[in-house]
This record gives C-alpha cells, sequence and structure tokens, in this order.
C-alpha cells in the first residue's frame, strides 16, 4: 500500500507528523508491504536562504503576534517533541529557503536513503542549527545519513531534481493541500496535521480494510 506525506523541512509539526506516523507503522501489522514517499511543500518558497533574525522573531514578523507568543507555543512543542524523540532547539535554528533541501531528499530517495537524508536535515534544522542555505553544511549532513557528498554537491551546482520539487508541489495543490504534514493513503484518504499515532494507526486499518475488501 502507498502513502504519501507532503512535508516542508523547517515544520515542527511536519516532523511530529513524520516520527508519529512511523510509530504507528511501527505498530502496524503490515508494515512490511506499505511504501512511504515523503513530497515536497514549501511553507515558503520565497523566503532567502537565511531569514534574518530567530526564528520566533520571523514567525512573529510573519503572522501578526509577538516574539513572546511564538516562544510560548514552541514551548508547547518541546514538550510534544520529547515524547516522539525529538529535541527541538528553536533558539538554535538558522531559518532559510528549503528548495535545496527537498532536492537532496529527492536525491536520497534515488539511492534508497530519503528517510534518512529527510531525518538527518530536519534533526540538523532542528536540533543542531543546520544553516539550509549553506550548501556546504548540507553537504556535510546527507554525507551522515550515507549519500556520497561530491554526488550530493554536484546535484546542488545543477538543476537536478528541480522539476521533482515541482511536480510534488503542483500535485499537492491539485488534491487541494494547502497545509502540511498531509497524509495520503493508496490515493483514497488524506489526513491532516500531526494527529497522534494512534490516529495514523486507524488510518492505516481504515485504508488497509478498504484496499483488501477491493481486491
Amino acid at each position: 500500500m502507498k502513502l504519501e506525506l507532503w512535508l516542508d523541512v523547517v515544520c515542527p509539526w511536519c516532523y511530529l507528523g513524520k516520527r508519529r506516523l512511523e510509530e504507528a507503522l511501527r505498530r502496524f501489522d503490515h508494515r512490511d508491504e506499505i511504501e512511504l514517499t515523503l513530497r515536497s511543500f514549501e511553507l515558503d518558497p520565497t523566503a532567502p536562504p537565511r531569514s534574518e533574525g530567530t526564528v520566533a522573531e520571523m514567525l512573529a514578523r510573519k503572522y501578526g503576534s509577538s516574539p513572546d507568543e511564538v516562544r510560548a507555543r514552541q514551548a508547547q512543542l518541546v514538550a510534544l517533541g520529547a515524547e516522539a524523540g525529538i529535541d527541538f532547539r528553536f533558539d538554535d535554528a538558522q531559518h532559510g529557503n528549503t528548495f535545496d533541501a527537498h532536492r537532496l531528499i529527492h536525491l536520497g530517495a534515488e539511492h534508497g536513503l530519503q528517510a534518512e537524508v529527510a531525518e538527518r536535515l530536519m534533526r540538523g534544522y532542528f536540533g543542531e542549527g543546520l544553516a539550509l542555505g549553506d550548501r556546504e553544511a548540507l553537504v556535510a549532513a546527507v554525507a551522515e545519513a550515507g549519500l556520497d557528498a561530491d554526488t550530493a554537491r554536484a546535484m546542488l551546482a545543477g538543476q537536478e531534481y528541480v522539476s521533482a520539487v515541482r511536480a510534488d508541489e503542483q500535485r499537492g495543490a491539485a488534491l487541494g493541500i494547502s497545509g502540511v504534514p498531509f497524509l495520503v493513503l493508496d490515493d483514497r484518504y488524506g489526513v491532516s496535521g500531526a494527529q497522534p499515532a494512534e490516529a495514523f494507526l486507524q488510518a492505516l486499518h481504515t485504508a488497509w480494510d478498504q484496499r483488501t475488501a477491493a481486491a
């Protein structure tokens, strides 16, 4: 059964949702028959390689709130992340454009390392201050996930996977996806948001049962 998860690398709810989905898959009896593909979604396609100020300041400007209000919401995410094994360190995060990161995730998929590359980039961004606008920093991070550094560097210098990222975004738009994370199960069902693992597990059972009944 095919699963597709639209996400962005700088979206904390996406990281949380990805981890919760992975937990649901670990508990799903037919997990060996599941194919999970990560799809590209840019929360801010116009973002510069490196945004000015802290993430809290950037979000406050974007949503018309105060940095303190943003930090209060981030504190809630820190607690939720800890439950899923995520160490959110928002004060260290260096926000920037995610297009190159998405291209690297596509490169990872070609080499059977999509999940590893996505996890390394998100862990780096949220927990280690990884600068998404620094291509050498990106190359070093994905090399730790198993990609060849020279291959990653050459890809970033060219135009590979530009169309693949755009295709993901266009398909997401055609499906009506306007926010992430968003999970599509078997081209039939959609689940929006970072649902609890139990909710993802129920969705997996529903999609699997419908698939079996239709066979």
